[in-house]
């Protein structure tokens, strides 16, 4: 009887491929890719050379802030690492940006006392004349506060928006989207009452007197003025002093200019698929920094975590029924261009998903979704579940409907399903767009489980015998 049995489990072994192929095949058995999954993860433990690439990129080059020479490095290096690892289709696709740069600057606290301000010019801003501002700040807490006071108590001034970023919280987004309108816009709403300067409390709920750039823009119809942020600490002071009745004086020089267009590019590179290569799967993030630090989490992990990915399946001889194509987007941090000059130009290309990694390169939660077809997001949802089944030995696991990236998302309208890797991110904003985003700030096991994440998600969305998102 047991030698029956065990013939009869020969026979149907060896002799229903087809039915056995057809039952690992099918959506409802995402689950059988686990032993490709695992050796992602096992070859990726092993050894993988993405830090390597993070140090190559940060510590060798530098910042790249859009239309810099550093950022030509950073495009030629990026091409050039691709194809040593043997990647298909790697170029370089011009992209037209406009050029911003910073100038000297300085900040100097003159009344009460002498002091040295730390601050960092926000991006777009104009200049100051070349003697620069003095003006007394007044200081508010928001613009509730701004809008409360006279046009005589803020006329000629220097606004401070004292505002203070919640902590980090998941539910919240770690206050970034509250506190960083006082950044964008703080500039207008002080001029519009007759503010010569604005200065911005930093975008962090942490702080070691460490000034936080980033982009700020214009209301076109109010008159254009300076804007820099300053420390949390520096902030906090002025308000204290204000309260108690004392009067601050600043002397503000900038000397930041809009150079006008400039050429950049995006680097792209492929897997090319075996089956169905004109159906993409895409992960990228944008190889752009500001001109501080080193842009390590935001965005070196991105870049070479995606670049890593279809490394880790370049060297297991991977090759999914779809294409996976890697991008690196140029000018994300001060205009998008990058991203709608790739929209634009492969609006006909059929991307099926795309997975964008700007939010560090800390350890990877999961995914989150964000399509514009709500049943197939749904549909989506649930395979991605399964999908992120198969990333449990590393936590990744986490699926939920939400923001998936400026970068990616600009294929929403296209019906790409935009996806965005989430991480433990309560470290993020103590260094973002800072002098301390550097690659010691980057665990080298965490970047190397973000690498795992998107291969492995990109793999098998691109090998699934149906679409993400259609049944």
């Amino acid at each position: 009887m047991k030698t029956a049995l065990l013939l009869l489990a020969f026979a149907i072994y060896f002799c229903a491929p087809c039915e056995t192929q057809a039952q690992v095949n099918t959506p409802s058995k995402i689950s059988s890719y686990a032993p490709v999954a695992n050796r992602i993860i096992e070859s990726a433990k092993n050894g993988n050379d993405s830090y390597l690439k993070l140090q190559e990129l940060c510590d060798d080059i530098g910042h790249r802030l859009s239309g810099s020479a550093a950022l030509d490095k950073a495009i030629a290096w990026a091409q050039d690492s691709l194809k040593k690892d043997g990647q298909e289709n790697v170029q370089a696709e011009a992209v037209t940006i406009r050029k911003w740069t910073r100038g000297e600057e300085s900040c100097e606290l003159l009344e009460p006392r002498p002091m040295k301000i730390n601050m960092l010019g926000l991006g777009w801003s104009v200049g100051t004349p070349p003697e620069g501002i003095t003006a007394e700040v007044i200081a508010v807490k928001n613009k509730s506060e701004l809008d409360a006071l006279t046009d005589e108590q803020v006329e000629g001034k220097i606004v401070l928006f004292d505002y203070s970023m919640a902590m980090y919280s998941e539910t919240d987004g770690a206050g970034y989207g509250d506190a960083v309108q006082y950044r964008s816009n703080g500039a207008s709403w002080a001029a519009e009452r007759g503010g010569v300067a604005a200065l911005v409390r930093s975008v962090t709920a942490y702080s070691l007197d460490s000034p936080h750039t980033g982009a700020m823009r214009y209301d076109a119809e109010v008159k254009k003025i300076p804007a820099a942020a300053i420390s949390v600490e520096s902030a906090m002071m002025m308000s204290r002093l204000q309260k108690r009745g004392k009067k601050c004086v600043v002397k503000l020089i900038m000397n930041a200019k809009d150079m006008g267009e400039a050429p950049s590019a995006n680097v792209v590179a492929e897997i090319v698929g075996s089956e169905k290569p004109e159906e993409i799967v895409l992960i990228g993030g944008h190889i752009d920094s500001w001109d501080v630090g080193q842009g390590a989490q935001d965005d070196g992990a991105g870049c070479v975590a995606a670049m890593e990915a279809i490394n880790i399946l370049r060297k297991l001889n991977l090759k999914p029924k779809r294409t996976i194509r890697v991008v690196l987007w140029t000018n994300e941090e001060n205009g998008l261009a990058g991203a709608r000059s790739y929209a634009a130009r492969h609006q006909t290309d059929d991307h099926v998903a795309g997975i964008e990694s700007d939010s560090g390169g800390f350890k990877p939660q999961g995914l989150t979704i964000d399509a514009a077809d709500e049943k197939k997001a749904q549909i989506a949802l649930d395979q991605l579940t399964e999908i992120l089944a198969l990333l449990e030995p590393i936590g990744a696991t986490r699926v939920k409907p939400g923001y998936s990236g400026a970068d990616v998302g600009q294929l929403k309208p296209l019906g790409t399903m935009c996806m965005g890797l989430t991480v433990d991110g309560r470290l993020y904003f103590n260094t973002h767009h800072t002098n301390a985003d550097t690659v010691d700030k980057v665990n080298p096991k965490e970047l190397t489980a973000c690498a795992i994440t998107l291969a492995v998600a990109a793999y098998v969305i691109a090998d699934m015998p149906t679409r993400l998102g259609e049944d």
